[in-house]
């Protein structure tokens, strides 16, 4: 039985990486009676560490921890299609006194450290995002006594996480705020909502596991249908994105209340992996430019986006949202936690 079962609140924190789901955050959602989950994507080894501190020293509750499966573009396919669209960037990083980023195509976001260092922590819950971790590092976290979760977005992808030994599905639907978790960067996400995934999964072999809800989760009554659709719990990230211990930065929060951004949409623009966020500039100019190659895409763009956000300009950063951001609260996640559940 997954420790899922015992949450006095079945929610699951989504784990927002780049600066949202910071320790006071995580730890509120598990102090809330949830399971606040870390994101270690983005983050240095060194900067996961002090996270994990962090929450360790401001809660006793289970909590977890999340890592990118690395995604390893091949250079040669993808390199001129970068190069162009970082090309069509350069008016607008010279407007906000930047240079587009250089592409790493190497990177690995530190995945063999951060297995490592997820071991020694021992997490409740080591969940792993953009594909299915191999039997190794699975069978090194069941052994320090961690839970493993894997997110899919189809009953295929479901299928793969189950024969590596998963011990939870986090179904994330087309609703979700943020990057779909799809394991093949490249591949267009299939069109299905969190219910129709429950639905596919249940009926199939993988259907066996606990299953988590995911996308788009943001009021009471959306609870009360995945659970009645067989989750065991719900992962919510776009209903906490204003709470009080968010770390979404002053332009990220007036974005999610600014009149003029009214359509949610998914595109590739920020990072070349397809995500859910608010239209604006940045979609409807680079949005038919930006390859299907991640993380590169979002290397070259994340020195304009962040200067744009320093600036406070909505038009040219990235707004994740899932498609019910309206319902967003600015008030402590622990009340939103209650309020989801009560």
């Amino acid at each position: 039985m997954s420790l899922l079962h015992n949450l006095e609140a079945p929610v699951v924190g989504a784990p927002m990486a780049g600066g949202v789901s910071v320790p006071p955050l995580v730890a509120a959602v598990s102090e809330a009676g949830g399971l606040g989950m870390l994101p270690a994507g983005y983050r240095t080894p060194e900067q996961l560490a002090a996270d994990l501190v962090d929450v360790q020293d401001l809660t006793d509750r289970p909590f977890g921890v999340n890592l990118f499966v690395p995604d390893r573009p091949r250079r040669e396919e993808h390199e001129a299609a970068v190069a162009a669209y970082r090309e069509a960037l350069l008016p607008r990083a010279a407007a906000l006194g930047v240079d587009p980023g250089t592409p790493s195509w190497g990177s690995t976001d530190h995945w063999e450290d951060k297995v490592a260092l997820v071991e020694t922590f021992a997490p409740a819950v080591v969940s792993c995002t953009f594909g299915v971790p191999d039997a190794d590092a699975v069978a090194r976290w069941r052994a320090a006594g961690s839970e493993v979760h894997v997110t899919v977005t189809s009953g295929a992808e479901a299928l793969a996480a189950h024969a590596a030994g998963a011990d939870v599905l986090i179904l994330q639907g087309q609703e979700a705020g943020g990057h779909r978790g799809t394991h093949d960067a490249s591949a267009d996400p299939e069109v299905v909502y969190h219910l129709g995934l429950l639905e596919v999964v249940r009926a199939g072999p993988a259907g066996e596991l606990p299953l988590v809800a995911a996308g788009g989760v943001t009021t009471s009554g959306d609870v009360r249908r995945a659970l009645a659709a067989g989750a065991v719990a719900v992962q919510v990230g776009t209903a906490l994105l204003l709470s009080a211990e968010s770390g979404a930065s002053p332009t990220y929060r007036r974005a999610l209340r600014d009149p003029s951004l009214t359509e949610r949409v998914t595109t590739r623009a920020f990072t070349g992996r397809v995500a859910g966020a608010l239209r604006n500039a940045f979609v409807d100019e680079l949005g038919g430019l930006a390859p299907s190659v991640f993380p590169v895409v979002g290397q070259v763009s994340g020195p304009v986006r962040r200067a744009a956000a320093a600036a406070g300009e909505v038009q040219w950063t990235h707004v994740w949202a899932g498609v019910g951001w309206r319902a967003c609260q600015e008030r402590p996640a622990a009340g939103i936690v209650r309020e989801l559940t009560g």
